[in-house]
């Protein structure tokens, strides 16, 4: 089966996603609705964001805190301020924050945005969670935008992440990311075991175009 990326970058519907995404498209979620900036991750696009938010409609996230780290669209970090979590989303695009804040007020929610370079503007912190839905096409991004999807030619977005994360892992934090299919999940896997981090397998999703996959992130 093609990988996800591969249907996408396809000439004619490359173009067809290009017409579509010229302007802000509106996505809704659990009677939370979000504009998305073009330059921003679009959720309609993918199945990685619904298959997260399905995820956390199940944890209980009153009064805990919770960090999206690379938030995109902040749907998630929307949802989880919804049903009672402290929330501090963060990501390096300040169009993508822009639009959080914007968005959060339109839904009458109260949240933290912050930008930073993973947890480079995140010091001293702990949480309960930490979401990641990470970048992991091994291709070198050219702008901001692009680094959405991809994590470098050499997968340097994780090594910087592995690197930084054990500072933020507790036996009090749940540290959950989704993976496809169709990224190299023992390539990534591996990388974490280096940093004395393992993944423990918490939710498999099958779809008509792939299989995701979400880990706990736990120090090893």
């Amino acid at each position: 089966m093609r990988s996800f990326i591969q249907r996408v970058t396809h000439p004619f519907l490359k173009l067809g996603l290009q017409l579509y995404y010229w302007k802000p498209r509106n996505f809704t979620y659990d009677s939370i609705t979000v504009k998305i900036h073009p330059d921003v991750f679009p959720p309609q696009l993918t199945f990685s964001t619904k298959i997260l938010l399905d995820f956390i409609q199940d944890l209980d996230l009153q009064n805990k805190t919770l960090l999206e780290l690379g938030c995109g669209s902040g749907i998630i970090s929307l949802l989880a301020t919804k049903k009672g979590a402290q929330v501090t989303a963060s990501d390096i695009n300040q169009t993508a924050l822009a639009f959080l804040v914007g968005n959060a007020e339109k839904n009458h929610l109260t949240l933290t945005t912050i930008y930073s370079d993973l947890f480079q503007n995140i010091k001293n912190r702990t949480f309960h969670y930490i979401i990641i839905n990470p970048p992991y096409y091994p291709k070198q991004p050219r702008n901001v935008k692009e680094q959405a999807w991809f994590c470098g030619e050499n997968f340097e977005y994780f090594e910087k992440l592995f690197r930084q994360l054990p500072s933020y892992l507790s036996p009090k934090t749940s540290c959950f990311m989704i993976l496809s299919q169709d990224c190299d999940i023992e390539k990534i896997k591996a990388m974490a075991f280096e940093k004395n981090m393992a993944f423990e397998l918490v939710m498999e999703k099958k779809t008509l175009a792939e299989t995701n996959f979400i880990f706990n992130i736990i120090s090893s």
